[in-house]
């Protein structure tokens, strides 16, 4: 993109209040509570809740994952929408992990306990909650203040094992093989070869 372009899209960008990116980001929360009071969930609705809230979750976390790959093709500034989206896909993470323990699991821990450690998926998809969690608790600026900058951004490097955990979790959790996590997947390996490439770029020329 032409670099006076990016520029006025970026400056166009800071106009755009971060109370409207989560306006935006709630609305599919929105439409599962809709859909849910009018019975429009299907024969499963405890089912349907969970995949919903963590098909979003995926679809964020796949989004924050690209903020910064396309910002620096396309020069626009994008920043500024990693937390807010970051913390998006942690929340809908949270509410479809609380929607298995209490609504399917009846906060049972022992089952729950036994289910994590029998079925794959669940094993995955508890260690990408895991993951995320630090981060969503340390996307303020106090945190970065406390921890220091560099260890900050060491600590969220974990997004880049919490993202592939949550799409294999997303795609051996349905009976059949679902489109949207193989894509969502596919993105992941593309933007994480991305960033490894220009890692390795810069070391092998010093």
């Amino acid at each position: 993109m032409h670099p006076a372009l990016a520029a006025r899209i970026s400056t166009a960008l800071r106009r755009v209040p971060i109370a409207l990116v989560w306006a935006i980001g709630l609305v599919p929360a929105g439409w599962i509570v809709l859909d849910l009071m009018q019975g429009r969930l299907g024969v499963d609705p405890v089912r349907t809740i969970e995949h919903r809230l963590g098909d979003w979750a995926l679809y964020l976390l796949v989004a924050g994952l690209a903020l910064t790959p396309v910002s620096r093709l396309s020069r626009i500034n994008l920043a500024r929408f990693r937390r807010p989206i970051g913390l998006l896909a942690a929340s809908y993470a949270a509410a479809h992990l609380s929607a298995w323990a209490v609504l399917d699991m009846g906060l049972d821990w022992s089952l729950m306990g036994r289910d994590i450690l029998k079925r794959p998926w669940l094993t995955l998809g508890m260690g990408a909650a895991l993951a995320l969690a630090p981060l969503a608790l340390t996307s303020n600026n106090l945190s970065i203040r406390r921890l220091g900058a560099a260890a900050w951004r060491r600590l969220h490097r974990l997004v880049y094992l919490a993202v592939p955990l949550a799409g294999l979790h997303a795609l051996l959790s349905g009976k059949v093989i679902e489109p949207m996590p193989v894509i969502c997947l596919a993105l992941t390996a593309l933007l994480l070869s991305t960033r490894l490439s220009r890692r390795i770029v810069p070391a092998r020329q010093r």
